[in-house]
C-alpha cells in the first residue's frame, strides 16, 4: 500500500495510491497518516477498503510530506563506506547519529531553499524508515516488526554551516526545506528487503549519485534496534540511513546548488522527488 498526504501545505489529508495511479482521499476514514494509523492495525485497516469507494483527488493537486506528526527525525551519517571516502572520513566504527528538524520537513514536489548566506548547498538521496509501532530495547530480529514502512528522503545539506562553522551537524541540516519526504509511505510488506532497492539522484540531469541500500554499512534493522537503545521511538518517528556516494562535496571539482537548478532523486519502488531550487 503506498500511503500520501494532499492538499495545501499546512492544510494535508491523508490518502493512498491506487493501482491505476490515482490519488483517492482517505479522511473518510482517518484524520490523518500519523500515529495509530501506522499500526499494524490501522494498515490493516486502511488495508481492508477497496480504494474504488473511495473519491479521487484532482490531477495535479499538491502532494505533502508522506507522515504527520513526525516527533523525531534521525538522520545516520557516513553509512556508505564509499560516500564516506569520498568526503576524506573514515567509516565510523558504529552508525554516526544526528538530528533533523522537524520543521525541515516539506513535500517531494516543493521548491527547497537555499539559506542565506549558503555557500554550498548540497544533496543526498537517502531510504527513509517511518516507525509504525513504539520501539525502546528492540532485538535485530524484531526491530522491522516496528516499522510501518518505507519512503524516499533527500537529506538537504549546507556544508558549510555543517563543518566549517563550529558545533554539531545540526545547523547545516535543519533549514526549511531540508528534509523533503515522500511521495508516499511504502508499507513493509511491499519491501521485503529494503537492503536491496537502488537509488539516485540528478541535478539538472545530470546523474551524481547512483547506488544501492546493499552497500549500506549499517542496515535498516540494525538502525533500528540500535537507536531504541538510546531513545523511544515512536510511531511517525522518522530515520534518514544515510547517502551513497556522488554529493557535491565529493565531486571533484565540488559542486553545489544554485537557484534555478532542478533537482530529481528516487529509491527504487518508493516514488520521485523533484524540486526546483530558490533563495530563501
Amino acid at each position: 500500500m503506498k500511503l500520501l498526504r494532499f492538499g495545501a501545505a499546512g492544510a494535508e489529508r491523508p490518502g493512498l495510491l491506487d493501482a491505476t495511479g490515482t490519488i483517492r482521499d482517505l479522511s473518510g476514514h482517518v484524520d490523518d497518516i500519523s500515529g495509530a494509523t501506522l499500526s499494524d492495525d490501522g494498515l490493516a485497516a486502511l488495508g481492508a477498503l477497496d480504494p474504488a469507494t473511495l473519491p479521487a483527488v484532482p490531477e495535479g493537486t499538491r502532494i505533502g510530506p508522506c507522515v504527520a506528526g513526525v516527533g523525531k527525525f534521525i538522520c545516520i551519517g557516513l553509512n556508505y563506506a564509499d560516500h564516506a571516502a569520498e568526503t576524506g572520513k573514515s567509516v565510523p566504527s558504529e552508525p554516526v547519529v544526528f538530528m533533523k528538524a522537524t520543521s525541515a520537513i516539506c513535500g517531494p514536489h516543493d521548491d527547497l531553499e537555499i539559506p542565506r548566506g549558503a555557500a554550498k548547498t548540497d544533496w543526498e538521496v537517502e531510504l527513509g524508515v517511518i516507525i509504525g509501532t513504539r520501539a525502546k530495547y528492540v532485538s535485530e530480529a524484531d526491530a522491522l516488526n516496528h516499522v510501518a514502512g518505507y519512503c524516499t528522503i533527500n537529506d538537504g545539506s549546507e556544508r558549510a554551516f555543517q563543518s566549517e562553522m563550529q558545533g554539531q551537524w545540526t545547523k547545516g541540516k535543519s533549514h526549511d526545506t531540508f528534509g523533503p519526504i515522500g511521495p508516499w509511505l511504502v508499507t513493509r510488506d511491499e519491501v521485503p528487503d529494503p537492503q536491496a532497492l537502488k537509488l539516485w539522484c540528478e541535478v539538472d540531469g545530470t546523474r551524481h549519485q547512483n547506488g544501492s541500500t546493499e552497500t549500506m554499512v549499517y542496515g535498516a534493522a540494525f538502525l533500528v534496534s540500535y537507536l531504541s537503545r538510546f531513545m523511544t521511538l515512536e510511531p511517525g518517528d522518522i530515520i534518514a540511513t544515510g547517502t551513497p556516494p556522488g554529493v557535491g562535496l565529493g565531486l571533484n571539482p565540488q559542486v553545489f546548488l544554485k537557484p534555478g537548478q532542478r533537482i530529481t532523486l528516487e529509491v527504487e519502488g518508493l516514488g520521485r522527488q523533484d524540486h526546483l531550487m530558490i533563495e530563501a
